[in-house]
């Protein structure tokens, strides 16, 4: 934590966790990152088990982003000390066996949720839903973020607001919008994004029927089709005809399947996070 400057002790944590369940507010998340500089397998364990004794009905456990091309105070932290590929896929899956082991459901990508939790029933019911907020039940069309740097979802794409507080509040003072930028989302955009959000929902997508929906020739997914031959011979995917499916040992593969479907990630030439 000192290594991040983001401390928060488990006292801290627990003391909130009470106060919110005192008021009636029992429905509550916990997130958990791995991959941070210095971790090891049984400091992340411990967190898990100390988040445990606290039950939360759901836990996401997210894999940390180092971008410091991004992120310019990440520079700061000594990359010496953040644990490389193999030890942050052993970090993340003793964590992930704790969870399990513990009868909490795998939600997605880095999701887990107690089965009585909407999350784990909607998985069941085929009716998990994925936003750029992450994993929901919610079905509504439009989100509006409120606050600095909040993000609008709107049909024909997406808006933020400003990111300095001050702007924000300025723009609201004057009866001003304080949104600075959007980006449209088109026909293709759209595609993808069902594509996509299927894969990260239920692991596996019927790429006819998306484009069945989406009134789009299916022929659009061959390049990504063939982008997936390595997994399939590896044994992380399997392919039936535009039928695809992750097998659940490569859950942790998702955000590699999901990208041979997004053809603007090829043309983006920003640098991005780990995949796992």
């Amino acid at each position: 934590q000192r290594a991040i400057n983001r401390i928060q002790s488990f006292d801290v944590t627990a003391r909130v966790v009470d106060w919110l369940r005192a008021v009636g507010i029992d429905a509550l998340n916990i997130d958990l990152v791995y991959g941070l500089p210095g971790q090891t397998v049984h400091g992340l364990t411990d967190t898990v088990d100390r988040t445990l004794a606290l039950n939360p009905n759901r836990i996401a456990l997210f894999g940390y982003a180092h971008v410091p091309w991004m992120k310019r105070h990440q520079r700061l932290i000594d990359e010496t000390q953040l644990p490389n590929a193999a030890r942050r896929l052993e970090i993340c899956n003793a964590a992930r066996a704790r969870l399990l082991e513990r009868g909490y459901v795998a939600i997605g990508l880095d999701h887990f949720a107690l089965p009585s939790d909407p999350l784990a029933v909607a998985v069941r019911e085929g009716r998990l839903r994925r936003n750029f907020q992450g994993y929901t039940t919610d079905r509504a069309a439009v989100l509006i973020g409120f606050g600095a740097s909040a993000i609008g979802d709107l049909p024909r794409g997406y808006v933020q607001n400003s990111t300095r507080t001050p702007d924000y509040r300025a723009a609201i003072e004057t009866g001003d919008l304080a949104v600075v930028r959007g980006v449209e989302v088109g026909a293709d955009d759209r595609l993808c994004r069902d594509v996509i959000e299927r894969l990260m929902c239920d692991l596996e997508v019927d790429l006819d029927e998306v484009c069945r929906v989406n009134e789009a020739d299916p022929a659009v997914f061959a390049e990504g089709l063939a982008a997936l031959a390595p997994l399939e011979a590896c044994g992380a995917v399997r392919l039936e005809g535009r039928r695809v499916r992750v097998t659940p040992d490569a859950r942790l593969l998702l955000r590699v399947v999901c990208a041979a479907f997004d053809r603007r990630l090829a043309s983006d030439p920003r640098g991005h996070a780990l995949a796992i």
